[in-house]
């Protein structure tokens, strides 16, 4: 009978080191896992910097409206979506600036406002 004892106890004791090794290797893959969607899902400018989150300066905001064209002329196959994501003005922005526009028959060489 002893012998049995002595086999019944380290197999206790491999199968505890067993069960603390999966969670950790669990834990593991989720951190992982994390990570690497971070990675993906921060947002990078233009110029390979990172974004800010929330906020930003006053001085940063108008310099970008500064920056940003205030018309934008119709090339054949525009559509207004296709011209909303383009030059970040949403589409109904975009009939509210223009009320003679009639999204269906976009023109090329029309001019539209943007801000």
């Amino acid at each position: 009978m002893a012998t049995s004892t002595r086999t019944s106890s380290s197999l206790g004791r491999r199968s505890i080191l067993a069960r603390l090794a999966a969670v950790l290797a669990l834990v593991g893959c989720g951190l992982a896992i994390y990570f690497v969607v971070m990675a993906f899902t921060e947002s990078d400018g233009e110029d390979g910097s990172k974004k800010e989150r929330k906020g930003g300066s006053e001085q940063t905001q108008k310099e970008d409206q500064t920056s940003q064209p205030t018309t934008y002329t119709v090339a054949a196959g525009d559509t207004l979506s296709g011209i909303a994501e383009e030059t970040d003005v949403p589409a109904p922005r975009l009939e509210r600036l223009n009320p003679d526009l009639d999204s269906e028959t976009l023109n090329a060489g029309q001019v539209l406002e943007l801000r």
